[in-house]
């Protein structure tokens, strides 16, 4: 019995000093990260770092964060940021938001409140931190920017894996639930306000390649840029509008796209004229071109459906036979 006794003590002992060593892990990491991005010219201020949760748990919670990179000169404030993980599964980590968070720019602040809003990241067992996947949930967000403009969405979910077979590939997911844009932005995709103010669904699904792994140097030195986009599904549905696509691009030197991507579009007059109205189709162009997309329609076989390739070759972008102009690059910041 006192053999029992002792080895039950020796265990909690055991276990105690695990916990304690890796919560001072946790908090010497995340403090150590903090002093790397001061040195890197960042503003990154806190108030209290601290760590609880023993046995199971370390929970981690930050007070009054405050994060500024000079490069894209954006700044991200919060009154408290929790990162939880199991003691003893410390790679897959949980982060957790406040309902209230700025971000700002030198251009206007935005103001985000949410319901709920939280991640769930799984790396790599190793000092890289290689992501494995991930999640992303958020539920009744809302922003509001000093410039006056206001925006909200009822949810949204994010999910991302690495792609079996693939090196440096992720499968992504992506799925956005009524989403009320920005007046601004909605008088300049619609002006004559037939639409409804809210899009019901915005969902993607497809892999992408990068040219190197996401793990802690794509935050410390340089994010992987897109080398190739394999799109399963790109659907947008507002009011009697539905637009879907699929199809296969590669991303080439400077982020300029090449390949084709096959186009489904319902009342695709008023899907051109959202685009007349945003800038992506000239003006003086649109007459010319819904001409020569109603000869497309006519071949899908509905005068309201559209069924067409978008194809980017040699630098320029077509719609079918039509030339839309440069073609697009896909440059992460």
């Amino acid at each position: 019995m006192r053999i029992l006794i002792a080895a039950v003590i020796i265990a909690v002992l055991g276990w105690g000093g695990y916990w304690y060593v890796g919560a001072s892990a946790v908090e010497n990491g995340l403090r150590d990260w903090i002093e790397q991005r001061r040195a890197e010219g960042w503003l990154a201020e806190y108030a209290t770092l601290n760590t609880r949760g023993f046995p199971h748990r370390f929970d981690t919670t930050i007070t009054d964060l405050e994060l500024a990179d000079p490069r894209s000169a954006i700044a991200w404030n919060m009154p408290q940021l929790r990162i939880v993980s199991l003691s003893y599964r410390p790679n897959h980590v949980i982060a957790i938001w406040p309902e209230k968070q700025t971000f700002a720019s030198p251009w206007q602040k935005i103001t985000m409140t949410s319901d709920d809003m939280r991640a769930s990241i799984v790396f790599r067992p190793d000092t890289a931190l290689t992501l494995e996947r991930s999640s992303f949930v958020l539920s009744n967000v809302s922003l509001g920017s000093s410039l006056g403009w206001t925006a909200s969405l009822e949810n949204g979910e994010f999910y991302t894996r690495q792609t079996v077979g693939q090196e440096n590939a992720h499968d992504i997911y992506f799925e956005a639930r009524n989403l009320r844009p920005s007046n601004g932005l909605l008088a300049a995709l619609d002006p004559a306000r037939a639409l409804p103010e809210v899009i019901t669904t915005l969902k993607v699904d497809g892999t992408v390649a990068f040219d190197a792994p996401w793990d802690r140097r794509a935050i410390e030195r340089r994010r992987p840029q897109p080398t190739a986009l394999k799109l399963k599904l790109l659907q947008a549905s507002w009011g009697k509008l539905d637009l879907q696509a699929a199809g296969d691009l590669e991303v080439r030197a400077g982020g300029l796209l090449e390949g084709r991507i096959v186009v489904r579009a319902e009342n695709w007059r008023e899907i051109l004229q959202i685009g007349v109205s945003s800038g992506l189709v000239p003006k003086a162009l649109s007459s010319s071109v819904e001409r020569a997309l109603e000869l497309l329609a006519g071949m899908s076989g509905s005068p309201d459906s559209l069924d067409a390739p978008l194809s980017f070759r040699g630098g320029r972008a077509f719609f079918g036979p039509i030339p839309l102009g440069p073609a697009p690059r896909l440059q992460l910041p």
